[in-house]
């Protein structure tokens, strides 16, 4: 498989994603393009993942986001329909995100540091600004659980960026801030009654995932010149 030709195919599918993005977007009732949208970022996944897999990789990172991917794809698609079964799979998806980047960088007390600098002012807003009604403590504390959670995610990314500034690790971090915008955009429009914000949702949400779906790309091309360079030696 080469390189070019994956490259093209993730261009291609990243074209379709957005035109099914935008059509939901414009369409909101039509839920079949939001699924559609959403599966399509797996299956980026998937085509690097293979990539990676003919490469001759180590697959540890790659199956790991790909795992994340999909539930995050179950997220997307289940969240309208039952929210907190929705959140609980996103959630798994950050863990899985989360310890997709411990494998490029194994855990240190600077990524727990990140992730409190990140939580704090998040549950802060979270559960003080009076724009929001939760419905329950049992909605707010899901909530807040999850800002725990992709707060972690984002923060290990800002530690992998420390570490090397390679286009991996900008890639991992770009689309950990742009989930993370996401789903405060989604608490925005849920929970404080602003609708206008779920088009800025939208239209963060699903780059985010492409980027975090082709950094497997990024990964198996990385490893690929290490490889190499290697041998070269």
């Amino acid at each position: 498989m080469k390189k070019n030709n994956i490259l093209i195919l993730n261009s291609l599918l990243l074209l379709v994603m957005l035109v099914f993005d935008v059509l939901y977007i414009l369409f909101e009732e039509q839920f079949a393009f939001k699924i559609v949208a959403s599966v399509i970022f797996v299956l980026i996944g998937i085509l690097n993942l293979i990539f990676a897999i003919v490469s001759k990789q180590n697959l540890k990172f790659p199956l790991l986001m790909l795992t994340g991917l999909v539930f995050a794809m179950l997220g997307d698609i289940l969240l309208e329909i039952i929210f907190i079964v929705g959140a609980i799979l996103f959630a798994i998806g950050h863990i899985f995100f989360f310890v997709s980047y411990c494998v490029l960088e194994k855990f240190k007390v600077m990524d727990l540091l990140y992730g409190i600098i990140i939580f704090i002012p998040s549950v802060l807003f979270m559960t003080l600004a009076p724009i929001f009604d939760y419905n329950g403590i049992v909605m707010e504390l899901v909530c807040v659980v999850y800002a725990l959670i992709i707060s972690f995610m984002v923060g290990k990314s800002i530690s992998l960026i420390t570490k090397e500034k390679n286009i991996l690790s900008v890639i991992i971090l770009v689309g950990s801030i742009l989930f993370f915008l996401s789903d405060l955009m989604l608490l925005l429009g849920v929970f404080a009654n602003l609708p206008v914000v779920g088009i800025i949702c939208l239209a963060l949400y699903y780059p985010a995932e492409f980027l975090l779906a082709f950094s497997i790309f990024v990964y198996a091309i990385k490893k690929e010149n290490e490889n190499i360079k290697i041998i070269k030696n």
